[in-house]
C-alpha cells in the first residue's frame, strides 16, 4: 500500500511539473503584452473545459442535484473568501493587482482538482491514476505560462515568481494524498461532492479574475477568441481520447 501511495504522488506531480515547464517557458522568452493576454484566455478556456466536460459529468452521475448545488455553493463562497484574503494580503507582493495573484488562485484549484482526480483514479488502478496526471500535465503549460507573464506584467519579482510556482506543488501533492486515502475506493459520495466544490471554486475565480485579467493587455477580440475556444477544444479532445 505505501508503494502505491508514493506512485500516487509521482504521478500527482506531473500536472504541477507541467505547469512548472509553462513557468520555465515565460521566465525565458520576451513576448508583448497581447501574448498574455492571449494566454489567459486560453487557459480559462482550458478551466471552463475542465469543469464542463470532465468534472461535472463525473459529478452528475453520482450525487444529486441538490447536493450538487449545495457543493457548487460552498466552493463560490469560498473562492470569494480567497479573493479578500488576496486583497489583504496584496501590499506583500509588491503593491501587484489581486486579480493578477486570484489567477494563481484559479490555477492552485485547477492543480487541486488534478490531484483529487489522479488520488482517487490511482484507488482504483494504477494506470488510471497515471493517464489523468499525464493528460493534465499538457492542459497545464499554458496556465503556467499565463499566470507566470501575468505576474511579470504586474511587477512581481522573479523570486517571487518562483516561489509562487513552486508552491503550487503543494495542493496537487496534498489533494492526492487526500483523493487516494480519503476520497478512493467506496466513498464515492464525499468525493464527488469534493468535485462540485472545486468546481465553484475554479468557475468563480476564472470567470472573475482570469478572464478579466486577460482582457487588460486588449489583445484583438479575434486572438482572445481563438485563444479561449482552442484551450476548451483541446482539453476537450484530451479528456475524451487520451
Amino acid at each position: 500500500m505505501f508503494i502505491d501511495f508514493l506512485l500516487v504522488l509521482a504521478y500527482a506531480l506531473l500536472p504541477a511539473a507541467g505547469n512548472l515547464i509553462g513557468t520555465a517557458f515565460a521566465e525565458s522568452v520576451h513576448s508583448p503584452r497581447w501574448v498574455i493576454g492571449a494566454a489567459l484566455h486560453g487557459a480559462a478556456g482550458i478551466a471552463i473545459a475542465l469543469v464542463a466536460v470532465d468534472l461535472m459529468p463525473r459529478v452528475l452521475k453520482i450525487i444529486p442535484m441538490w447536493a450538487i448545488t449545495l457543493a457548487f455553493l460552498l466552493g463560490a463562497g469560498f473562492s470569494l473568501l480567497l479573493w479578500r484574503g488576496v486583497r489583504a494580503l496584496r501590499g506583500q507582493f509588491g503593491g501587484t493587482r489581486s486579480k493578477a495573484l486570484m489567477v494563481y488562485i484559479a490555477i492552485g484549484a485547477d492543480l487541486f482538482s488534478d490531484g483529487l482526480m489522479t488520488g482517487a483514479g490511482s484507488a482504483v488502478t494504477s494506470g488510471l491514476g497515471l493517464l489523468i496526471g499525464a493528460t493534465q500535465a499538457v492542459a497545464n503549460i499554458p496556465g503556467g505560462f499565463a499566470a507566470t507573464k501575468n505576474l511579470q506584467d504586474n511587477g512581481v519579482p522573479r523570486g517571487r515568481r518562483w516561489l509562487l510556482s513552486f508552491f503550487l506543488f503543494l495542493p496537487v501533492v496534498a489533494s492526492a494524498a487526500i483523493g487516494f486515502w480519503l476520497l478512493g475506493g467506496e466513498n464515492n459520495f464525499v468525493q464527488h461532492a469534493a468535485l462540485a466544490f472545486i468546481s465553484g471554486v475554479l468557475l468563480l475565480a476564472t470567470i472573475e479574475d482570469m478572464i478579466p485579467e486577460g482582457d487588460r493587455p486588449q489583445p484583438s477580440r479575434w486572438i482572445s477568441t481563438l485563444s479561449f475556444a482552442a484551450g476548451f477544444v483541446g482539453l476537450s479532445l484530451a479528456v475524451s481520447y487520451l
